[in-house]
């Protein structure tokens, strides 16, 4: 996943422009990884981001390639008189292979002498490790939800570390994959994709990330008026939420139209096969006038127009896998 943005942000004033530009909370403290969106002052995402908190005043922050121009543009239009911040961008100097699975932290564990358990190495927290011979950034995150972490390896150990994996994994199941293997994965979590499921057409309510949002946290964001308008509004008429095709067989490839009931309701912005749940999978941002809501994905008959006819889909607003997230915090 070498093509993710990575930048590093420090200063001193690093941490409250990130909290400014931040609807989620980024400062939790050394080690700590954040999920977070930036928003524009209409409440619209133009960024989609982790924040990994390094130092009090050094942070990671990873965007997808799509973004990657966007983000320090929008750091320093967002640091004010006075505040002082660099950005560094180390993409290239810095290999990212992203390491799940059920046996991950068996892999991972015969290559360094760090403790890797639930209790020392806790989801969405972040430490410096050494694996095999070379020093690494491990971030216990995923995006295909299973349990793993992200290695951050700096670019001249890569092949080593590479190697390694590969060497060590040989008895675990270990088998490269991938963008088109974890399309399938991260959909059937409902994972979303900046530039692809969601855009600055969607506030965080409407894409289903509410979760991601501190409504009040110290100092506020950029665009929480909207959101709070947003938010007092009742259940948004537009949403982003997980679809399931019933038939098997059926192929999405994104972009087919959505009806309920006869009627058109919006369309499939990604679809990829889900090799887990057993059916083409995807993610679909649908309207309803009175509110898109679990009772209304409930009782309507929905279909996906698709060249080979229609196919019966169930569409819900919790993950497809896993909604608990027993895989990811194991």
């Amino acid at each position: 996943m070498s093509l993710m943005a990575k930048l590093i942000v420090q200063g001193p004033d690093a941490a409250a422009v990130l909290s400014r530009l931040s609807a989620n909370d980024v400062i939790q403290g050394p080690g700590r990884i954040v999920y977070t969106q930036w928003l524009n002052e209409a409440g619209g995402i133009i960024a989609d981001v982790t924040v990994t908190c390094l130092e009090p005043d050094r942070f990671l922050v990873v965007a997808s390639d799509l973004i990657h121009r966007r983000i320090e543009p929008l750091i320093r239009r967002g640091t004010r008189p006075g505040e002082v911040v660099t950005v560094t961008d180390v993409t290239s100097g810095t290999a990212l292979l992203t390491v799940q699975g059920p046996a991950s932290r068996e892999l991972v564990g015969r290559l360094t002498d760090a403790d890797l358990s639930n209790g020392s190495f806790p989801y969405l927290t972040a430490q410096q490790i050494h694996v095999g011979y070379a020093p690494v950034l491990a971030i216990r995150v995923t995006y295909v939800g299973e349990l793993g972490w992200e290695l951050h390896v700096p670019a001249e150990y890569a092949l080593g570390v590479w190697d390694d994996l590969v060497a060590a994994g040989r008895d675990l199941g270990f088998r490269p994959v991938g963008l088109q293997a974890m399309a399938g994965l991260r959909l059937e979590k409902g994972y979303r994709d900046m530039g692809v499921d969601i855009d600055n057409t969607d506030n965080p309510i409407e894409a289903g990330l509410g979760f991601a949002v501190a409504w009040d946290k110290p100092g506020g964001f950029s665009g929480r008026d909207a959101l709070l308008m947003a938010r007092a509004d009742g259940p948004p008429r537009n949403r982003v939420v997980s679809l399931l095709a019933e038939d098997p067989q059926a192929d999405l490839f994104g972009n087919e139209p959505v009806r309920a009931d006869g009627k058109w309701v919006g369309y499939v912005r990604a679809a990829a096969y889900g090799h887990t749940v057993g059916g083409a999978v995807g993610l679909a941002q649908v309207t309803c006038a009175v509110g898109v809501t679990s009772e209304w994905l409930k009782s309507a008959d929905f279909r996906v127009l698709t060249p080979a006819g229609d196919v019966p889909a169930r569409l819900q607003i919790a993950p497809l896998y896993d909604p608990q997230r027993l895989r990811i915090l194991g």
